[in-house]
C-alpha cells in the first residue's frame, strides 16, 4: 500500500564532511559510493525469513529493530524495491553471491506472501513484476510464474470506469499513477504495447495537471463510472513512473507522442519539482513515502540512458541529488545512514525516526545506483 499524505521537513545538525569530493560531482566515484550503501543496507536489513528459515532472504522493515519482533505490517512493495536495488548492484559489479541473494529474495517474497505472487494492490503487484522482469534469469525459476501472474492481474485491473486505467486496489474506487505507471512500464517492456499505450494515454488525459505539466496522484470514481473527485497531490514518484512509461513506449512504439510527453514532463520536473540546486526535495516522514524520491531518481537515470535529448537535464538532477544525499549522510558502524530528505543531514536511526526505515535507505541506495549508471554511460 502507498500512504496518501506526505509533506516537507527540515533537518537538524550539519552534514558529514565528505573526504571524497575533489572536484566536480561527475568526477566522484559513484559506483564506489553505491557499493558502500549496498553493503550497509544488506548488513543491517537483509535476513532469513523469520530469522531462521534456511535458503530465504528478505528485508526487515526497520533497523535497529527492538523486541518484541512482530511479523506485521507486511510491506510487500518495499521488497520489490529491495530486489530492484540488488539488480542494480549486480549490473554495476556482478558477483555470484549477490545473484544467489536475488533469487532467494524473489522466492522468499512468495513464501512471506502466504504462497502467492500477488495481492489486492495493483501497485504492489506492478512493482514486484517490474523488479523480477529486470532480474530476468537472475530470478531463476521465479521469473516465469511471477511475470505470468502479474500480467494477468494487471489486465484484470483495467476497466472503463473513470475513462480507463487500472485500479489501485481490488474493490476500491481509486485509480492512480502509482498503479498505472509501473504497470505501463512492465507491459511495454513485456511486449504488451497496446495495453501499455492505453494506460499511459489515460494517465496523460486524466492525471496531467494543465497548470504545471505534472502528474497528479489519482482520481476517484462514482457509481456511474465517471470521475467524482481528483486527488491533486503531486508526488515525486508519480512523475518518475509516468516518465518511465513514456520512455519505455518510445523504445518500442514509433509514435512521436511518447518522446514529446517525456520531454514535456522532464521540463515540468525541472521547473516545478527540483529546487535551484537541482536536488529532489524530500518528505516529512519515512514509511511508504521514503521510497518516492528514489523511484523518481531511477526513472530519471533510465531516461538519461535511453533518450540522449533528456540526458543532460536528467543526469544533472540525479548527480546533484546524489551529492546532497552523500554529503548529508551519517557514518554509523562503518557504513552510511541517509536522511529521507536528501537536502538535510541524517539523524541516528531509532524507533520513530525515518532513518530507521528500510524504505528511506533503499531510496538513497537507488539514487546512488542511478548516479553510478549515468556516470558509466558518460
Amino acid at each position: 500500500m502507498v500512504k496518501r499524505q506526505v509533506g516537507a521537513m527540515g533537518g537538524v545538525g550539519g552534514p558529514v564532511p565528505d573526504p571524497y569530493v575533489t572536484g566536480r560531482v561527475a568526477d566522484v566515484d559513484w559506483a564506489a559510493r553505491a557499493g558502500r550503501a549496498e553493503r550497509a543496507i544488506v548488513r543491517r536489513y537483509l535476513r532469513r525469513l523469520g530469522g531462521v528459515v534456511p535458503g530465504t532472504r528478505i528485508g526487515r522493515i526497520r533497523w535497529p529493530r527492538l523486541p518484541p519482533v512482530k511479523p506485521w505490517p507486511w510491506h510487500y512493495w518495499w521488497q520489490a524495491h529491495l530486489l530492484d536495488c540488488l539488480v542494480d548492484a549486480q549490473l554495476r559489479a556482478p558477483r555470484p553471491g549477490r545473484a544467489d541473494t536475488i533469487a532467494a529474495v524473489a522466492r522468499t517474497v512468495r513464501l512471506r506472501n502466504l504462497g502467492s505472487w500477488t495481492n489486492d494492490y495493483y501497485d504492489d503487484v506492478a512493482w514486484f513484476g517490474l523488479a523480477v522482469q529486470r532480474a530476468g534469469t537472475l530470478a531463476r525459476r521465479s521469473a516465469r510464474p511471477v511475470l505470468g501472474a502479474v500480467t494477468v492481474a494487471l489486465r484484470d485491473g483495467w476497466s472503463a470506469d473513470c475513462g480507463g486505467g487500472i485500479w489501485w486496489r481490488r474493490g476500491d474506487d481509486f485509480k492512480n499513477a502509482p498503479a498505472n505507471g509501473p504497470a505501463a512500464i512492465l507491459l511495454a517492456r513485456g511486449g504488451h504495447v497496446g495495453l501499455a499505450a492505453s494506460v499511459v494515454d489515460w494517465m496523460n488525459d486524466t492525471l496531467l495537471d494543465p497548470a504545471t505539466g505534472l502528474i497528479r496522484d489519482g482520481v476517484r470514481g462514482g457509481p456511474d463510472g465517471l470521475v467524482r473527485a481528483v486527488e491533486g497531490t503531486v508526488y515525486t514518484y508519480c512523475q518518475g513512473v509516468h516518465l518511465g512509461a513514456c520512455v519505455a513506449l518510445a523504445d518500442v512504439d514509433g509514435d512521436a507522442r511518447w518522446a514529446a510527453r517525456a520531454t514535456a514532463l522532464m521540463d515540468a520536473i525541472g521547473s516545478h519539482v527540483v529546487g535551484p540546486d537541482g536536488v529532489v526535495p524530500g518528505y516529512a516522514d519515512g514509511g511508504d513515502g521514503g521510497l518516492f524520491n528514489g523511484i523518481l531518481a531511477r526513472y530519471l537515470a533510465d531516461a538519461a540512458l535511453r533518450r540522449p535529448d533528456l540526458a543532460p537535464a536528467a543526469s544533472r538532477i540525479v548527480l546533484a541529488s546524489a551529492a546532497a544525499a552523500w554529503a548529508g549522510r551519517l557514518e554509523l558502524g562503518g557504513g552510511p545512514v541517509f536522511a529521507q530528505d536528501w537536502r538535510c543531514p541524517a539523524r541516528s536511526p531509532r524507533p520513530g525516526r525515518a532513518e530507521a526505515d528500510l524504505s528511506v535507505q533503499l531510496s538513497a541506495w537507488m539514487l546512488l545506483e542511478a548516479a553510478a549508471a549515468v556516470q558509466r554511460a558518460g
